[in-house]
């Protein structure tokens, strides 16, 4: 059998080429993903404000909050699932920075579906109804009147009664 390598190079090239694309462009979205503030749902992350910042807009505060403290500091909190943006400006309303904010789930949580009922639970070890942004009314509003009923009674000095949790 004869190869011809006069065919065989060009085709070579070409696969280099396409494969440093590829890698190129796999590389991309990893480097701007590193530039986000990663933070879980109902967590806060800290992180440095640009100098010469007075205000910081929030592109969906939905999303994600932020609380200005002392020293250049802010404290990015996860209030809902997804990605929006952060701009610093200074006095004069010149944009000074910019910086994405991804919002994440926790990793140590598990979501069960039954039927179309959706409960989530936190299993840090072991697992506990834990509410969250999309499980089914019935089970958040009875989590939530169960986790407001204790606080409830513990701020009062009560026992909470016998079987519940």
């Amino acid at each position: 059998m004869r190869a011809d390598v006069a065919f065989t190079a060009p085709i070579r090239l070409a696969a280099l080429i396409a494969a440093a694309f590829i890698f190129i462009g796999a590389a991309l979205p990893a480097a701007s993903a590193a530039e986000a503030i990663n933070v879980i749902l109902d967590q806060a992350r800290i992180s440095k404000i640009p100098e010469h910042t007075s205000a910081i807009v929030v592109g969906n505060p939905l999303i994600a909050d932020v609380s200005i403290q002392a020293g250049g500091v802010m404290v990015v909190t996860g209030k809902g699932y997804g990605v929006t943006n952060l701009i610093a400006l200074d006095r004069t309303g010149k944009v000074i920075g910019e910086q994405l904010v991804q919002v994440k789930s926790p990793v140590d949580s598990i979501v069960v579906y039954r039927g179309i009922a959706r409960e989530s639970y936190s299993c840090a070890p072991d697992c506990e109804r834990r509410i969250t942004l999309g499980d089914t009314p019935d089970y958040f509003d009875a989590t939530l009147n169960q986790t407001g009923s204790r606080n409830s009674r513990a701020q009062q000095g009560q026992a909470a009664p016998s079987g519940a949790r």
